[in-house]
């Protein structure tokens, strides 16, 4: 007697029919009805062709952009990873500036929301709408003028550390090598990375990494774990793509990244939890002695922030919340920093003029006697004047709009939405005509690619010489540079709008100091060729051995004003 049809399987016919017609309605459908498909763009090769290893390599990604303006204009449809990812890639300045002053109509999607969230918790990354908003208002006065002079004493401490070790490391070299010698080849990223850190660990939670001489520290181990595993070292394929659009593989199929970040996740929580509690209970001390806790360290200004009489209950932020932006202040305020000092030492191993140039204007207003005996107030002086040199300036600026940390980014439409445009825009007609207009519509649910190089480095707005390093353009810029969106001088660099870098004054600080203490002191040559790979931020690599991972190896020798600069 033959057996009676199960029920169960007419209900997984009904769900396979049922996805597998989602699919069809995604991959052939939508894409058709998307009114991005009214934007000129570039075609793809295949059904599951896109554009995104072509404008998200630093390597060819200047000369993509370049063709796409030519081509299609400044407003054109791109193809995401998938089918039916129509994305909008923008380099017109009125469209973008729109997209980015509208925050809660763009907001990064749930797929990059999930990946930071999964590392470094919900903080201002991660966060949206009223949760960023919150966070955003409770962080702001740690990141005052008055609070980041305060933190001046921490980047020079840390600055004159590293010093101390390079030569003590070239001394090491020297004594081993053949007479003559000079210098030593030193991975600087590897080792301004360490120094970071530490200022960020004294300056973020008053708490010593001591990662310039000895990378055992526990917490700094997790941390650094955390961010090469699970960021540096993504090898772009598939699984790592699977992930991010289904995060629960992770944890079906754990590879090593689950497991380091989980136990990462665990360190963290447990140290960087007890220093909250600890900075808590000195602060509500200092409050029952009838004083107010001096901590000049972040975590302390966030804790007094929160709990400050003026701001209402329900706009107070959580202990999870605080140590989720401590995470954030940690992962964006050291990778940015030291890779912006890493390329800047770089280009300036390239352009020995403007090394020369640099030493001497940096020389010119040195303190007579060691570094190590200035005192806090000579130190704030110091640095006065360091952030007032001109050249400084217009080096660090060409280096941040050269080479961005930050490549790209991406938005997410959260409703339908009217683009406008600086020039009028060719759209599609049903007939196969074309008709030009000031604005275009951009449909809920789709992406906005914003390339952050692209628009720092558009030769129709920097001139022909937009793609080489020349820090005296800074000197006479060209007029068109002045409608371009940013929070720093007119680049993208630090982003643009309500959801631009918290952290711009602290990273300017940082990088202005470090620059000081190591141009006067040490001498910087060329002797691997370098060059960019976008693994979550520009890092560099020696050309054809990505493999060995990311460094920047220079010869370093030490500067003294009997040699020639």
């Amino acid at each position: 007697m033959e057996s009676l049809p199960s029920p169960f399987y007419p209900v997984l016919a009904a769900g396979v029919a049922a996805c597998v017609a989602y699919l069809f309605y995604l991959a052939v459908l939508e894409p058709q009805w998307n009114p991005l498909r009214r934007l000129p763009g570039p075609p793809v090769r295949s059904f599951f062709g896109n554009h995104m290893g072509f404008v998200l390599d630093p390597s060819r990604s200047p000369r993509v952009h370049e063709a796409f303006v030519k081509h299609y204009g400044r407003n054109l449809r791109i193809r995401g990873f998938l089918p039916w990812d129509q994305r909008l890639f923008t380099l017109d300045p009125v469209s973008l500036a729109h997209i980015l002053k509208h925050s809660t109509t763009y907001e990064k999607p749930w797929q990059s929301r999930a990946l930071i969230s999964s590392l470094i918790g919900v903080g201002m990354l991660a966060a949206e709408g009223h949760m960023h908003k919150r966070q955003r208002r409770v962080s702001t006065p740690a990141f005052s003028v008055q609070n980041m002079r305060a933190l001046v004493p921490v980047t020079f401490q840390k600055g004159v550390e590293l010093r101390d070790r390079w030569l003590a490391l070239i001394a090491e070299v020297r004594s081993g090598a053949e007479a003559g010698t000079q210098g030593a080849r030193l991975d600087v990223c590897h080792w301004v990375s360490r120094a970071t850190f530490d200022v960020i660990g004294l300056a973020g939670f008053d708490y010593e990494f001591n990662a310039i001489h000895d990378e055992s520290n526990e917490l700094f181990a997790a941390y650094k774990e955390m961010f090469e595993i699970a960021v540096s070292q993504q090898g772009g394929g598939l699984w790592e793509l699977a992930i991010v659009y289904a995060p629960i593989l992770d944890r079906f199929a754990p590879g090593p990244r689950y497991g380091v970040v989980k136990k990462s996740q665990e360190v963290i929580k447990r140290v960087a939890g007890r220093l909250i509690q600890e900075k808590k209970r000195k602060i509500e001390e200092a409050e029952k002695a009838g004083s107010i806790y001096g901590g000049k360290d972040l975590l302390s200004a966030l804790l007094r922030s929160n709990a400050a009489a003026d701001l209402p209950p329900d706009q107070r932020i959580s202990d999870e919340d605080i140590l989720h932006n401590i995470n954030t202040f940690m992962f964006a305020g050291s990778d940015t920093s030291s890779l912006s000092v890493t390329w800047i030492l770089y280009l300036l191993s390239v352009y020995p003029d403007v090394q020369t140039r640099l030493r001497a204007e940096l020389l010119s207003i040195a303190p007579t006697v060691p570094l190590e005996s200035l005192t806090q107030d000579e130190i704030a002086s110091l640095y006065t004047k360091i952030a007032e040199l001109p050249y400084l300036e217009n080096v660090i600026r060409e280096t941040l709009r050269l080479i961005p940390p930050v490549h790209s980014s991406i938005r997410v439409a959260t409703q339908d939405d009217v683009v406008p445009t600086s020039t009028p825009v060719k759209l599609s007609t049903p007939d196969g005509e074309y008709e030009e207009a000031d604005s275009f519509l951009m449909p809920k649910g789709s992406c906005v690619h914003v390339p952050i190089e692209a628009f720092n480095l558009d030769r129709e707005v920097w001139g022909p010489d937009g793609w080489q390093f020349k820090p005296d353009r800074w000197d006479n810029l060209p007029e068109a540079v002045k409608a371009q969106p940013g929070l720093y001088n007119n680049i993208l660099t630090f982003s643009a709008g309500p959801r631009s870098c918290i952290g711009v004054k602290f990273s300017i600080i940082e990088i202005k100091m470090f620059m000081f203490i190591l141009v006067t002191n040490f001498k910087f040559a060329e002797c691997d060729k370098v060059g960019k790979a976008n693994v979550v931020l520009t890092r560099p690599y020696i050309m054809g051995k990505h493999r060995e991972g990311s460094q920047c190896p220079l010869l370093v020798i030490p500067y003294t004003p009997e040699t020639p600069a």
